[in-house]
């Protein structure tokens, strides 16, 4: 059993976080779900507590995530809408029928069932696969290679959320469906997605997307950054060849699906590459070489293990 200290903590900081969560957002069933299953497995034992103790940079990380409603990007700067649509056209535009238009625009115009499909089917891995990866490398006794990559995921999401108070910008799909006067309460849209789930006749990015923090959230590209991640700690486990290539190839197909969907810019998903790597490099090279850093690493290593 955990030591007295250890449970009084860890009660203390539950109740914390659903107060907060109750008086500034409002307490959803997952809330709830997500604590109690939290609590389940801290107090089911040693190994489930280890387990516990391990998840927490994936916890913070969607508890981060869902406390950007607290005090919403476009209260803190301005949304740039059509500077970065703009930006998008001069770069990378396209010629559709004589007319100069984002690749984004030329997808929404030109789309094929099976793409659909396969977009669905990547976007899809977008959090599942970096997360299931992560419980492998800590099931599989990796547990150095586990700690370091789930602190790095943690870290680019932080980065890019910063990314998103610095620079509030409008994803392709908002400026195709209201043009480039921000609107405030704009709910969140499947855009080209919503294709996926026409063609199987299910809803989940219906789902997934009615419960986006914030619309205006599309740089950098997170969705570009997480497998970018997951494949360079596979290459460090050395993994077989063949999870190298599925998560390369996932990443890829998840880059294509982000323009193609309607959902970001390449602009957004080449700054999401960017923050993947810089996450990457700041964790390995600066933050792994500070002492006090690595004392704090050292002995989460050592209580997870």
């Amino acid at each position: 059993m955990p030591s007295s200290k250890e449970t009084w903590t860890v009660i203390g900081i539950m109740s914390l976080f659903l107060l907060m969560t109750g008086l500034f957002i409002g307490l959803r069933f997952e809330h709830w779900v997500m604590a109690m299953l939290y609590l389940i497995l801290f107090f089911a034992g040693l190994p489930t507590r280890k387990l516990a103790v391990a998840l927490l940079p994936f916890v913070i990380f969607g508890i981060s995530y869902d406390w950007m409603r607290i005090c919403p990007n476009y209260e803190v700067n301005p949304i740039d809408v059509s500077g970065l649509y703009n930006a998008e056209k001069s770069l990378f535009g396209v010629m559709d029928n004589g007319v100069l238009v984002t690749p984004c625009e030329f997808f929404a115009a030109h789309h094929w069932a099976i793409a659909d499909v396969f977009a669905g089917i990547f976007y899809l891995c977008w959090v599942p696969v970096p997360i299931a990866f992560g419980i492998w490398l800590y099931l599989t006794k990796s547990r150095n290679i586990y700690l370091r990559f789930s602190m790095v995921f943690l870290f680019v999401n932080l980065i890019g959320f910063a990314g998103y108070y610095i620079h509030p910008a409008a994803p392709p799909w908002y400026v195709m469906m209201y043009g480039f006067d921000p609107v405030l309460d704009t709910p969140g849209n499947v855009a080209g997605l919503g294709r996926f789930d026409e063609i199987t006749g299910l809803t989940i990015f219906d789902s997934i997307y009615g419960r986006n923090a914030n619309v205006f959230a599309a740089v950098p590209s997170l969705h570009a950054a997480y497998m970018v991640v997951a494949l360079v700690y596979a290459i460090i486990r050395r993994c077989k060849w063949y999870i190298i290539t599925l998560f390369a190839v996932i990443m890829v197909g998840i880059w294509a699906t982000a323009v193609y969907s309607g959902h970001h810019y390449i602009i957004d998903v080449l700054l999401g590459i960017g923050c993947a790597l810089l996450g990457i490099f700041v964790f390995e090279k600066v933050l792994m070489k500070l002492s006090g850093f690595r004392r704090f690493f050292e002995k989460y290593y050592k209580y997870i293990s």
